[in-house]
């Protein structure tokens, strides 16, 4: 339980922000639907509680749970004193915007004409077409390694999104470069920010890894 005056909020578990465009959606990175309702009926208990001022609310007690284990673990959590948001000198005193900061919403396009559109996206089928006959493809997976243990197209190369603003020059602005993540929401990131910094040949696998599983190659897994 964060924000409670004698003990630590969130920025004293997590004092900084995530990269932009690092941390997977829900959308992206998947909840079990019952998930949510079994959290927020504990957080429930915890309002009922600190409202009638009984009980031993979650101060200070870091409650994990473990779904797939039924399991339930507590850390201890102590309110950080150099904490800028709750810390004995806050430098922190009003919001901003989390979700343009972590890079949630992509930023608007730029205006272009129907005369110099060129297409953003890929099918599965088309990319497979395409590599059947031998075309020059950079094919770019921003997922996480973990993830690429799972499952890849072959001949692939790793840069998780957060790498990407450091590694891009890893690559050839010259070459045609396909980027795919899981669903398609990381890799479009990817795409935008390589053709921000003057990539003019990238296109995002519609639908990503998921996608290509269920219409190119069903022998691999999927997660």
């Amino acid at each position: 339980m964060f924000g409670l005056k004698e003990g630590p909020c969130y920025r004293c578990l997590y004092p900084e922000p995530p990269p932009p465009g690092l941390v997977p959606s829900c959308a992206e990175g998947g909840v079990l639907g019952v998930l949510p309702g079994i959290i927020g009926t504990i957080q429930a208990m915890e309002t009922i509680k600190l409202v009638l001022k009984i009980g031993e609310p979650l101060v200070g007690r870091f409650l994990i749970f473990d779904a797939l284990r039924m399991k339930f673990r507590e850390l201890k959590l102590k309110k950080d004193p150099d904490c800028p948001v709750c810390g004995t000198h806050p430098t922190v005193t009003h919001l901003i915007d989390y979700e343009q900061f972590c890079g949630i919403h992509p930023a608007a396009p730029e205006p272009i004409t129907v005369a110099t559109q060129k297409p953003s996206e890929i099918t599965s089928v088309e990319l497979k077409q395409r590599l059947d006959r031998g075309d020059r493809l950079k094919i770019v997976d921003v997922r996480e390694p973990n993830e690429y243990q799972i499952n890849r197209i072959a001949g692939s190369t790793l840069i998780p999104l957060g790498e990407v603003p450091k590694r891009y020059r890893e690559l050839d602005p010259n070459e045609e470069i396909v980027v795919h993540c899981k669903m398609g929401g990381r890799s479009a990131k990817a795409a935008d920010f390589l053709r921000s910094v003057g990539f003019k040949n990238v296109l995002n696998l519609k639908g990503g890894i998921l996608d290509w599983i269920d219409k190119v190659d069903p022998s691999q897994p999927k997660y």
